[in-house]
């Protein structure tokens, strides 16, 4: 299909992703990011081996893991503190951590050196299939196609009809952003991303460069005490006694997400695409919420390319981006199950998981994957 225009709602990994990609391909692109500036919630992020391809694909690798962390292995410890299953990065398995915010900034960059053109302040209120959208202050725009990516909120999905499901699974996390201190930047056993349980609560540590450390404290819903904000430090230290030096750390600062599983009838309708969380959002027990929207993202851009007419662009890469995406959010579900189950169970369950090559095999296909265009 030869490049036309893309207008594009959001300015997430998803819509900045698309936005270089198509700008790439010589499309003109115009993103609409309601906010002011450009920012992201979450505190820290991985970037697994598929992500990493698809970051060198449109330019943004090197911006994106600048002064990052190369994590080792990533360890599940029970309430004691004792491991209960480790699994070693390979080479060929590399996963990075970095604040959000700079790999926000990376894509953005590639974009905008693509050409792509980035309009904060603007909000995309409605957008029809036929191509057009209407922008803050009623101003309408025609395109030869809509990338909508404003989020899990997406009221554009909505008013199109395309949601099948959206199911709340019953937990979630606070995550926050606090200064790694010397120690933790040279010592041996603080380099892994690990991942404490002490009941229906889990601590995850992971280090975010040399100078930060990102923690998603994750808990049941129905816990009160345990997602108020400002964080209740007693609470959790309760939980993790070992862990109270870290706790007594974090500030007032941090946000409560609960983790929510989105599915729709279509990617598509019309000259509209739903990408990211708007399309597939999932909770984020693999680290793939952002991997699969940067996959699908770049996977459309590649899809049209290569298509005679935008209508089988849009069938082929919903045909062959849907399947592994789908397989992501069940296993990241399932997680969430186990971590409601007694202790003892949880900590059986996780052991077998960690020894089993098949269940390894399962929580890395996406990791493991070659995304479409790399």
């Amino acid at each position: 299909m030869k490049p036309g225009h893309v207008e594009i709602s959001g300015a997430g990994f998803a819509g900045l992703t698309a936005a270089a990609a198509f700008a790439q391909r010589g499309w003109s692109v115009r993103v609409h990011e309601r906010a002011p500036d450009l920012r992201t919630a979450g505190a820290g992020i991985f970037i697994f081996q598929n992500g990493l391809r698809v970051l060198r694909a449109i330019g943004a690798l090197e911006d994106a893991i600048r002064g990052g962390h190369q994590a080792p292995a990533r360890e599940t410890r029970d309430p004691s503190g004792k491991v209960i299953s480790r699994f070693e990065f390979k080479v060929e398995q590399r996963i990075y951590t970095v604040v959000r915010q700079q790999l926000l900034e990376a894509i953005a960059a590639a974009a905008r050196k693509a050409g792509a053109e980035i309009v904060t302040g603007s909000e995309v209120l409605s957008a029809d299939p036929s191509g057009a959208v209407t922008v803050s202050g009623g101003i309408t725009r025609s395109a030869d196609l809509i990338v909508v990516a404003d989020g899990v909120n997406s009221r554009i999905r909505d008013a199109l009809g395309l949601l099948r499901s959206r199911k709340r699974l019953g937990d979630g996390a606070i995550r926050v952003l606090i200064p790694r201190l010397p120690e933790e930047r040279d010592g041996i056993d603080s380099q892994n991303v690990v991942e404490h349980w002490s009941g229906k609560r889990r601590l995850l540590y992971v280090p975010c460069g040399q100078s930060d450390l990102y923690l998603a404290l994750t808990t049941l819903e129905r816990d009160a005490p345990g997602h108020a904000l400002p964080l209740r430090q007693e609470e959790w230290c309760r939980s993790f006694p070992h862990l109270r030096s870290l706790i007594e750390r974090i500030g007032t600062e941090g946000r409560w997400d609960p983790f929510e599983v989105i599915t729709l009838d279509s990617w598509s309708a019309g000259r509209i695409a739903i990408v990211g969380d708007a399309a597939h959002a999932q909770a984020p027990n693999l680290g793939q919420g952002g991997g699969c929207a940067m996959m699908n993202a770049l996977g459309l851009a590649v899809a049209v390319e290569r298509s005679e007419d935008l209508a089988s662009g849009l069938q082929d890469w919903e045909r062959r981006e849907r399947p592994l995406t789908e397989q992501v959010q069940r296993v990241s579900s399932l997680y969430s199950v186990v971590g409601a189950w007694p202790d003892a169970l949880r900590s059986l369950a996780l052991s077998i998981a960690g020894r089993s090559k098949w269940m390894v095999g399962q929580r890395m296909r996406a990791a493991r994957h070659i995304p479409t265009g790399t």
